[in-house]
């Protein structure tokens, strides 16, 4: 089970060069990126997955942590996908910042350091697990709120499983404010730093997630106000 955790390791240390800011700005691009590409949602979860997984193992500088996210998509896509974008097109979507040979040179950097491990459990697998009791709007919004969390860096310290029950619990305790669940004292923390991020959303400066979860076939969850609560 350790494995499905991933040691901090955005401290001046470990990672000099980059910070948590960082990292939140390459998600938000990728989860752009993703939606363009109109890729399969499992793909998102497995790039930000490898982002975080090589992250943990090795220093990157602030020029190349886009080049991380590029190659964990590029990789993720030729995992999951069925026809994958082609090579060019993940040098063009980073303005031809880098070329195809640093593309290859890093992907071959990131599957040497996970030793090929891709698929990690990740939290998209584990909500359409959990999820099978809410009706398609609520899903809708679990998987809203699980993908403002992808952006954050402290939630981390989670695992997948933990942070998608904390998500259906937060969904239904919205619905439902007398909701109860025999494991809520274990649920609770993370529920209310998620239910916070869902709360402020509208306020960061990075809209990726809102922009998505905007469109109808998402049901507009996005546009849904939460109350502040002490609960």
């Amino acid at each position: 089970a350790a494995a499905y955790t991933i040691n901090q390791y955005m401290t001046p240390e470990q990672q000099p060069d980059i910070n948590i800011k960082m990292r939140a700005i390459l998600v938000d691009w990728l989860i752009d990126v993703h939606a363009k590409f109109e890729l399969k949602d499992e793909t998102l979860y497995i790039t930000i997955s490898l982002i975080d997984r090589y992250l943990a193992l090795a220093q990157v500088t602030r020029m190349r942590l886009q080049l991380v996210g590029v190659a964990a998509l590029f990789i993720a896509c030729k995992y999951e996908e069925i026809y994958p974008p082609a090579l060019k097109d993940f040098v063009y979507i980073t303005d031809n910042a880098y070329v195809k040979s640093d593309v290859l040179e890093m992907e071959g950097l990131m599957l040497q350091a996970l030793n090929f491990n891709i698929c990690n459990p990740t939290a998209y697998q584990f909500l359409q697990k959990y999820s099978t009791n809410l009706d398609p709007k609520d899903k809708a919004l679990a998987q809203y709120i699980l993908e403002l969390a992808l952006v954050e860096y402290k939630f981390i310290i989670y695992k997948p499983s933990q942070i998608v029950q904390s998500v259906i619990f937060l969904v239904n305790k919205i619905r439902t404010p007398t909701y109860k669940t025999p494991n809520e004292n274990q649920l609770k923390p993370c529920a209310k730093e998620l239910c916070t991020l869902l709360q402020t959303a509208d306020l960061s400066s990075l809209q990726a997630v809102r922009k998505k979860f905007n469109a109808s076939k998402f049901f507009e969850v996005s546009r849904i106000k939460v109350e502040k609560t002490n609960k």
